[in-house]
C-alpha cells in the first residue's frame, strides 16, 4: 500500500499529456490503476518526444543502411565507418520549446544533451553545429532570443572544449511563437569499441554517474511533445540547467573506464531522465530492471519518486558494469570528482520496479512502456501543389546591382558573423575551413583524412511543396559536402513540424519524408540518427515545415578541401549544372517582388549526382581554384558571396539569354555549382564538361574591386560588404538592421 497516493483523475491524466483512450490502454497492460510514479513514467514514455508515436511509421521507410554503416537509427547516435579503423559518431537533436521559454538554458543543454549522446557510444566528441531559426526580426521577442540562443550555445560548447564549426540561422514570422535549435554533435571513435545501451546479464550492477539529480526538467520531455498556448512562462521549470564543466570531466570518465573494459551498456539520461535510460537499457536486452531511489544522489531534500523518475537533471549516465569492475570504475568517477552509486540491478522479470523509503513505487512490464507505446497512423492530406510561376511574367521593379546590394543585406542572407564569432570554432586546432562557406571542414586525428560537415533545409520550399522541399533539404547538404570535396556518406535529422494532430501538418511531414527517403536512395546517403520534434505551434499557428538535415562526408586529404573564396585576379569563373531562371519560392521574388508564392525549384536526382561527382572530382584532381553551390538567392548572390570571401570582384557576361536576365542572376535552379579555374585550364575542363554531359557556362573572370555587368553600374564590394556585414550586428546592437 503505497501512502498518500493521490486519486488519478481524467483531469490528472490530461495534465500528463495522455488521451483518455491511452489511459485505458494504460491501464489494461498493467491490469489495475496505476499509482502516480507509474502514471508519470508512462507519461515519459509514451509522449512523442520519446515514443514517435505519430511518425514511427513513416520513418521506417528512411533508407538507413549501407556498407560503411555500422550503426544506424535506434541508438544515441548514428555511427559511419571511415576506415582504418576509425569511425565517426553523430546525431541532432533539438531543444525548441525550452530554448523559447529559457533561451540560454535551453540552448545550453541542448549542446549538453547531443554532446553526451556522442560520447555515451564511446566517441569523443571533435565538433558541434547548429541550425536556428527566429521569428520576424520585427516580433518583439526576436532579439531577446537570438541574443539568449547563441549565447548559451556559445557558452556550453566554449566551456565543454568542443568548436563549434558551423550552422544557419533565419528568420520567418512563422517561428514568432516557436523558435527552432537543432543541435548536432560529431565525435570520433574506434570502429571495434562502440558502446550500446543493451543491458546484458542477470544480477548486473546498474550505477548511476555524473551529477546530482534535482528538480529542473521535470516533464521536460512531456512539454516539449505540446504545443504552446500562450503560458510559455508557466513551462520555465521545465527547462533543464547546465553544468559543461560537469559535461566535460564526465567525458573523461566515462571515456576512462570505457578504455578500462568496466562497461557493460551505457545510457544517456536525456528526455525523461531516469526513466527512459533505465528502460531503454533492460527492455533492449530483454531484461528487468529494479531500482532503489533512495541511493540516488540528489541536490534537493524531500525529493518524491515521481520528482526523481521525470527529474531531467542535466550532466548523468546510467550504466550496467561488470560486477568485478566495480571498484576500479567507481575509484575512476571519485577522481574526476562525479558522483558515482550503484542504484539497482538488473533481473530475469522483465519487470521495471522502482523502491523508494520501503515502498514500492511502481511495478511495471518493461518491454510494454516502449514496445507498446501507441503507434499512429494519423490522417494526413497531400499539400495541393502550387503553381509554377512563369520567369518572364515577373517584372523587375529595380535593377540587378541594387537588388543584390538589398539582398545581401537581408537577414536571411547576411553574414551570420555575429552568432559564430561568439562560438570557439577553432579549439583543438583541427577546424580547416571555419564557418561561412559551404561546409566545415576538420582533420581527422593528425590527418590526411578530413570530415566535411553541414546543416540545411529550406523551410519555404517543404512548405509550398513538401516532397520537393524534403528532396532539395538532402540535395543541399548533399551539396555542400561536394563543394569542399568531401564524398558524402551519410545524414542525421531532425524533423521540426508542428501538430500532427492536423491532417495538413501530417501531410507535410509525409511529404517531406517521402521526399527525403527518395533523395537519400538516389544519392547513396543514407539516415543513421534523428529526431522528431512535433507540436511546434502556438495558438494553433504552426512553424514552417523544417526537416533539419545534418551531413557528414569524408575527405581522403584535408589539404585538398575546397573553399568559395575567389584566389586570384584573372580566373575563368564557369557555372556547372542547368540554369533555367526559376523564380518561384526563390528570395529575390519574396524579398524584391514582395511575394512568397509559387512552386520551389525541381530537384532531379540523377541531375545532382552527375554534376555533383564531376565536381567532385575536379577537386580531388586540384583543377579548380574556388568553388560554390547555388542556393538561396540564385547565381548572383554566390559570386557576390565568393567575391567578398576573397576580397576580389568580378567581370561577368550572361551571353544570349532565353529568359529575363533578373531570372538568370537570381533564379534558384538546383544542381548548380561555381566554380573558378586558371585560364590555361578553362577550355579543356569546359570540354571535359561537356564530354560527362555535364552543363557547362562561362560567366566571367575575377578582377577588381566589384562585379561589373555589361551595361549597367559596377556593384562595388565595399557597399556590399557593409550591407552583407552590417545588418546582424546593427539588428542585434537595438537597430533595424
Amino acid at each position: 500500500m503505497i501512502h498518500n497516493q493521490p486519486k488519478i483523475t481524467p483531469a490528472l491524466v490530461a495534465e500528463h499529456g495522455l488521451k483518455p483512450d491511452e489511459y485505458e490502454r494504460l491501464k489494461t497492460l498493467i491490469g489495475r490503476e496505476p499509482t502516480l510514479t507509474e502514471l508519470g513514467i508512462f507519461s515519459a514514455m509514451w509522449n512523442e518526444h520519446c515514443s514517435y508515436k505519430s511518425s514511427k511509421i513513416h520513418l521506417r521507410t528512411l533508407p538507413t543502411k549501407a556498407p560503411w554503416v555500422i550503426q544506424g537509427p535506434g541508438e544515441n547516435a548514428g555511427v559511419i565507418d571511415i576506415g582504418d579503423g576509425l569511425a565517426v559518431v553523430f546525431k541532432m537533436e533539438s531543444h525548441n520549446h525550452p530554448s523559447y521559454i529559457e533561451p540560454y538554458q535551453g540552448a545550453a543543454t541542448g549542446v549538453g544533451g547531443i554532446l553526451r549522446d556522442v560520447f555515451t557510444m564511446g566517441a569523443r566528441p571533435i565538433a558541434c553545429l547548429n541550425f536556428l531559426r527566429f521569428g520576424a526580426p520585427e516580433h518583439p521577442k526576436t532579439r531577446h532570443l537570438v541574443a539568449g540562443v547563441v549565447a548559451g550555445i556559445g557558452g556550453y560548447g566554449n566551456s565543454f572544449g568542443v568548436p563549434t564549426v558551423g550552422g544557419s540561422v533565419g528568420f520567418h514570422t512563422r517561428y514568432d511563437g516557436n523558435c527552432l535549435v537543432n543541435a548536432m554533435a560529431v565525435g570520433l571513435a574506434q570502429a571495434d569499441r562502440i558502446f550500446y545501451a543493451k543491458a546484458t546479464g542477470v544480477g548486473k550492477p546498474i550505477v548511476y554517474l555524473g551529477s546530482k539529480t534535482g528538480r529542473d526538467g521535470i516533464h521536460g520531455a512531456t512539454m516539449a511533445s505540446a504545443e504552446f498556448a500562450g503560458d510559455a512562462e508557466e513551462k520555465r521549470p521545465t527547462v533543464q540547467v547546465g553544468d559543461p564543466f560537469s559535461e566535460k570531466l564526465l567525458l573523461e570518465a566515462c571515456l576512462e573506464i570505457m578504455r578500462r573494459d568496466c562497461v557493460i551498456a551505457i545510457q544517456d539520461m536525456g528526455a525523461a531522465g531516469l526513466t527512459s535510460s533505465a528502460v531503454e537499457m533492460g527492455a533492449k536486452g530483454n531484461l528487468g530492471v529494479t531500482l532503489d531511489l533512495d541511493r540516488v544522489p540528489v541536490r534537493e531534500s524531500g525529493m518524491t519518486a515521481y520528482e526523481m523518475m521525470l527529474s531531467e537533471s542535466q550532466e548523468r549516465m546510467l550504466m550496467v558494469l561488470k560486477p568485478e569492475k566495480e571498484a576500479e570504475a567507481e575509484a575512476i568517477f571519485r577522481k574526476w570528482g562525479l558522483d558515482f552509486a550503484i542504484v539497482g540491478e538488473t533481473t530475469p522479470t522483465k519487470r521495471f520496479v522502482i523502491h523508494h523509503r520501503g515502498e514500492t513505487m511502481a511495478d511495471l512490464p518493461i518491454k510494454e512502456l516502449g514496445d507498446e507505446a501507441p503507434v499512429y497512423d494519423r490522417p494526413w492530406v497531400e499539400t495541393p501543389k502550387p503553381p509554377v510561376i512563369d520567369a518572364a511574367a515577373i517584372e523587375a521593379p529595380i535593377t540587378i546591382a541594387d537588388a543584390l546590394e538589398r539582398l545581401m543585406g537581408t537577414p536571411d542572407l547576411c553574414s551570420k558573423r555575429w552568432v559564430w564569432e561568439q562560438y570557439d570554432h577553432l579549439i583543438l586546432g583541427n577546424t580547416v575551413q571555419r564557418p561561412g562557406g559551404d561546409a566545415a571542414v576538420v582533420r581527422v586525428l593528425d590527418g590526411p583524412k578530413g570530415l566535411a560537415l553541414t546543416t540545411d533545409v529550406t523551410p519555404r520550399y517543404c512548405e509550398a511543396d513538401p516532397f520537393e522541399g524534403g528532396k532539395q533539404a538532402v540535395a543541399e547538404a548533399w551539396r555542400n559536402l561536394t563543394a569542399v570535396g568531401a564524398r558524402p556518406l551519410a545524414l542525421t535529422d531532425n524533423l521540426n513540424f508542428g501538430s500532427p494532430e492536423r491532417p495538413e501538418i501530417m501531410g507535410q511531414f509525409v511529404g517531406c519524408v517521402r521526399g527525403i527517403g527518395e533523395a537519400c536512395r538516389a544519392l547513396d546517403f543514407p539516415v543513421v540518427s534523428g529526431n522528431v520534434s512535433l507540436y511546434n505551434e502556438t495558438n494553433g499557428r504552426a512553424i514552417l515545415p523544417t526537416p533539419t538535415i545534418g551531413g557528414v562526408g569524408l575527405l581522403d586529404d584535408f589539404r585538398k578541401a575546397m573553399g568559395i573564396s575567389f584566389k586570384a585576379e584573372d580566373e575563368i569563373i564557369l557555372v556547372l549544372g542547368e540554369t533555367k531562371g526559376w523564380l518561384g519560392q526563390s528570395l529575390y521574388l519574396r524579398d524584391i517582388c514582395g511575394r512568397e508564392e509559387g512552386a520551389p525549384p525541381p530537384v532531379d536526382l540523377g541531375v545532382e549526382r552527375a554534376v555533383g561527382d564531376f565536381v567532385r572530382t575536379l577537386i580531388k584532381e586540384g583543377a579548380l581554384t574556388a568553388a560554390h553551390d547555388v542556393s538561396d538567392g540564385g547565381l548572383l548572390v554566390a559570386i557576390a558571396e565568393m567575391a567578398l570571401a576573397g576580397g576580389i570582384g568580378a567581370r561577368l557576361y550572361a551571353g544570349p539569354l532565353t529568359m529575363p536576365e533578373h531570372a538568370f542572376w537570381f533564379g534558384e535552379d538546383q544542381a548548380r555549382y561555381v566554380v573558378t579555374v586558371r585560364p590555361d585550364w578553362a577550355d579543356a575542363l569546359v570540354e571535359r564538361a561537356k564530354s560527362a554531359d555535364v552543363p557547362v557556362r562561362r560567366i566571367g573572370s575575377t578582377r577588381g574591386d566589384a562585379l561589373a555587368l555589361p551595361g549597367r553600374r559596377p556593384i562595388l564590394l565595399k557597399a556590399l560588404t557593409e550591407r552583407f556585414e552590417g545588418w546582424l550586428p546593427t539588428y542585434m546592437a537595438g537597430g533595424s538592421g
